[in-house]
């Protein structure tokens, strides 16, 4: 992407387009850049170690939820881009404004752990990714993750387009990773669509890896960012700009996560192909990166490595700015992006340092996200349908019916999990 000279220059080709349509490429590149950066969130390393714990244990048999996962975050964060673009607001300021104050620091306080638990897979997977690539202690590599971390966002300080640039190079070095690891181990193509067409979810550990996987793949985090990259980046005039710009801004958000669901499918069917006949036990990234080595080679082992280094650093960075917008809209406080960075880092070194393994941690961490999940989910159905906030433009009809009967299939999820959790037995459902 090349981006305009200016801001002043960006806003008059943004508007040009809007009025006349993008009549070259350049013109239409503006519009690219808020739905790919939130993308990154739908790639971290919590979703290659669900992904490859479910293609390893059952095959292609999961391979449906990713898909579902993948079309309800379509939805959620075409609405969280459409909050921001008609009222000007991110999600977690508008939940300020609108609810009540001991609601709001509740959900702040939960957010403020989403965003714990996203930084933990985020940083432990780039950091393991250093580790195994080039051999080097897991403390070192993470000092060297959380260094690298720290100079992207700090780039952010010339221009948000740099930094865009900088995710849409690392979401490309991902996809192509994943599209030579298919190459190199072609999938049974007729078993993934008929278990896209099937669901099925065969025991109890399933349903937690379902979980795990919608945890992973509808970030909450992504949900409050989306927002606030969307709300001040191009300003309508009119009601003319603001429809058109409506529509680019879904058909950004459509292409960038249709782009991240093909990976996260690459990512299970993958390990489907691989590790399901002879190596289901595998649960962790390190074991998968070490079975890849006889059986497919080193070249595709070091693709799986970068994919996941590329993934981790891309998606701490964007983490870190989505907590940046949660607290600056929930409570109305700042504090400097280096201080944000050890207090989110430090929860990964206290596991690594009590010698817990960073595959459970990263599993057990979308799990996590995804019992925060309701809340931003919750709140942003509730917004976007209040015509006072959204006026001509609130959520309504047959997007309101399926937004809400998203929110309920992740509620009762959760409830399920919970239920599990703590000895109830699900009928119909075998505990291992």
């Amino acid at each position: 992407m090349i981006p305009p000279s200016s801001r002043q220059d960006f806003d008059a080709l943004a508007h040009a387009a809007l009025h006349q349509g993008p009549r070259s490429p350049r013109a239409l590149l503006v519009f690219l850049g808020p739905a790919l950066v939130a993308s990154i969130a739908y790639v971290d390393p919590g979703n290659f170690a669900t992904n490859i714990q479910a293609g390893a244990s059952y095959g292609n048999t999961l391979v449906w939820v990713v898909i579902m996962a993948n079309l309800m975050a379509m939805l959620y964060q075409t609405l969280s881009a459409r909050l921001g673009i008609v009222t000007g607001r991110n999600l977690a300021e508008l939940c300020r404004l609108h609810f009540p104050p001991k609601l709001v620091w509740c959900m702040w306080v939960a957010s403020e752990l989403a965003s714990m638990a996203t930084d933990l897979a985020e940083f432990l997977g780039a950091a393991l990714g250093l580790t195994l690539l080039f051999g080097i202690p897991m403390f070192l590599s993470m000092i060297v993750a959380g260094v690298i971390t720290y100079a992207i966002l700090e780039l952010e300080r010339s221009g948000f387009r740099h930094l865009e640039q900088l995710i849409a190079l690392l979401v490309a070095v991902i996809s192509i990773c994943y599209l030579l690891e298919l190459l190199i181990a072609p999938p049974d193509w007729a078993d993934v669509g008929r278990h896209l067409i099937v669901p099925r979810i065969p025991n109890a550990h399933a349903l937690m890896l379902c979980i795990g996987i919608i945890g992973a793949t509808i970030m909450p985090h992504a949900i409050y960012l989306h927002s606030g990259l969307t709300q001040r980046r191009i300003v309508p005039r009119d009601a003319f700009e603001r429809r058109r710009l409506l529509n680019f801004s879904t058909i950004e958000t459509i292409a960038a996560l249709s782009l991240a669901g093909m990976v996260n499918m690459a990512m299970l069917v993958m390990a489907a192909t691989v590790f399901h006949h002879g190596y289901s036990g595998i649960s962790e990234i390190e074991e998968a990166w070490r079975t890849l080595i006889p059986l497919l080679g080193k070249a595709a082992a070091s693709l799986f490595l970068i994919a996941l280094i590329a993934s981790g650093i891309s998606s701490s960075v964007v983490g870190t700015m989505a907590g940046q917008i949660v607290m600056q809209g929930f409570i109305k406080r700042h504090i400097p992006i280096w201080v944000r960075r050890v207090v989110t880092m430090a929860p990964a070194f206290v596991i690594i340092g009590l010698g817990y393994g960073a595959g459970p941690s990263l599993v057990m961490s979308q799990v996590a996200l995804s019992l925060t999940l309701p809340v931003p989910m919750l709140a942003l159905i509730w917004l976007s349908c209040d015509p006072k906030i959204m006026g001509a433009f609130r959520l309504r009809g047959t997007w309101l019916v399926v937004a809400c009967i998203g929110a309920a299939i992740v509620l009762l999820l959760n409830f399920l999990l919970v239920a599990q959790s703590v000895g109830i037995s699900i009928p119909g459902l075998p505990s291992e």
